[in-house]
């Protein structure tokens, strides 16, 4: 199997369809989560809607790289999720997230093996395999705070 067949397949793991690392993943998670739940705020965490809202902005953003444009995103807006008032909110945002990672893992297949080792946009972001595989791994991170905010939600 290819170097990027396996980043494609990793991808898609945490985001649409696998179990194999955490036995779950995005779209499982979500599925059953409401609006009301996905705003109710837990402490001082992060909203279910808020992580899944940062997950997709990033995603979103490196789509355009893959398509030969430019990164036009800034981390400092990665949490400025518009305000969620109703199930058909929070399901456009879902819409967009399980649409933002299949072409984010379509134009990932499409990728030669040869562009992992080339510079990501600029030399202070390394190279695409690392920019991949932080995608992942920041994923799995938020996927993991998603679950436990849905165990605390429950258990109110």
């Amino acid at each position: 199997m290819s170097s990027v067949s396996q980043l494609v397949k990793r991808f898609r793991e945490v985001l649409l369809d696998g179990l194999w690392i955490a036995n779950t993943n995005f779209k499982d998670q979500l599925s059953d989560v409401t609006w009301e739940q996905a705003v109710t705020k837990v402490g001082s965490l992060n909203t279910i809607a808020m992580l899944t809202f940062h997950i997709d902005y990033y995603i979103a953003g490196i789509i355009p790289v893959f398509e030969g444009g430019t990164l036009e995103i800034k981390d400092k807006y990665s949490f400025d999720l518009p305000p969620i008032e109703s199930q058909e909110q929070w399901e456009r945002l879902l819409s967009k997230l399980w649409s933002d990672s299949e072409k984010f893992a379509e134009l990932l297949e499409k990728m030669p093996d040869s562009k992992l080792d080339e510079v990501f946009v600029d030399e202070k972001y390394g190279t695409y395999q690392r920019n991949i595989d932080g995608m992942i791994e920041h994923a799995y991170y938020h996927l993991g705070q998603i679950t436990l905010i849905k165990k605390l939600l429950e258990n109110q």
